[in-house]
């Protein structure tokens, strides 16, 4: 599939409508555009009523099933209600949120679905990836068990039945916010060393947990106050951009840069390298799209703002 840009969701912060899901379009990956005019384009309405951390897949049995081309998962979250943080880790939702999508412009959904195991404190940023030897998805999120925060993951076919849960990644310190890409070597998995504030890499060649040995990484492991990794490939030249949140700062993402992911090395990118828009992004998921995706979700989502509110049927 030949791809001509990128499509960002993502949340703002914990301001009033910022625990929604927005969406930014880009060219080349370094400089975003926020669509709907910088307000919300899906709103969770049950639950916490919030919605955190979104993160955009396709559909690997895209043309042999009928569950819609896109999914759009996210944590069941909403801060500005005041709870705070404490209860967020120890007593918040066990559900993640469901959209599905035909075309990136009409949504239905959310759906909450409980995957977190019992006892689970939260399931935050939910993310997903195909696993061919499964011809399965594997889900994972973070939860606060037993006082720590680990990894847990689960398999799906349709975001609508999942798998009993399994530990998928567990560290000394307390670890959150995995992402994974997968290239011709295997499996790169990014992940926010809780304690330490930065983000650790590993590798492996399955997406067995036991397979996976971390990389060390001058870059990253210097690079404090950041969380909510994304890594996506270049469409448009060689190499790939990770990008982190720089939730400590205030600051939003930062794209770091690689031509080659195995060395753990990354180039940060200076102010004038990039855009991220008019709004702050925080923790979203990066979606490659085609140049008729690009373009419907620029007639759709760059003329007046719209409110994109459907129904959960079917999910």
């Amino acid at each position: 599939m030949s791809y001509s840009g990128y499509l960002f969701a993502h949340f703002i912060g914990e301001q009033k409508d910022g625990e929604q899901i927005y969406f930014s379009l880009s060219r080349d990956g370094l400089h975003w555009q926020d669509l709907n005019g910088g307000k919300p384009v899906l709103r969770s309405e049950i639950g916490e009523k919030g919605a955190r951390d979104p993160f955009l897949i396709r559909s690997p049995w895209e043309g042999r099933d009928g569950n819609g081309k896109y999914y759009l998962i996210a944590t069941d979250l909403r801060i500005e209600a005041g709870k705070g943080w404490n209860a967020a880790q120890f007593a918040g939702s066990r559900d993640i949120l469901v959209w599905e999508s035909q075309d990136l412009v009409e949504w239905k959904g959310p759906k909450a679905h409980t995957v977190g195991i019992e006892g689970a404190g939260c399931v935050w940023a939910p993310e997903a990836i195909y696993d061919e030897a499964e011809d399965a998805v594997l889900v994972f999120w973070a939860s606060m068990v037993e006082k720590k925060q680990r990894i847990y993951a689960a398999y799906t076919k349709d975001f609508k039945r999942f798998t009993e849960p399994f530990l998928f990644l567990e560290k000394e310190n307390h670890v959150i916010d995995s992402t994974i890409i997968r290239t011709a070597e295997g499996y790169y998995r990014y992940t926010k060393d809780e304690t330490t504030k930065n983000i650790r890499v590993d590798f492996a060649k399955t997406l067995r947990p036991e397979d996976f040995h971390e990389i060390p990484s001058v870059t990253l492991s210097g690079l404090f106050g950041v969380e909510g990794p994304e890594i996506f490939l270049f469409h448009d030249r060689e190499g790939f951009c990770l990008m982190v949140d720089r939730f400590a700062a205030h600051k939003g993402y930062l794209p770091l840069v690689t031509d080659k992911l195995e060395s753990g090395e990354f180039r940060i990118l200076e102010d004038s390298e990039f855009d991220m828009g008019g709004t702050k992004k925080r923790h979203g998921g990066i979606l490659s799209v085609t140049e008729e995706e690009y373009q419907r979700l620029e007639a759709a989502f760059l003329t007046e703002p719209v409110f994109r509110k459907r129904s959960g049927d079917g999910l």
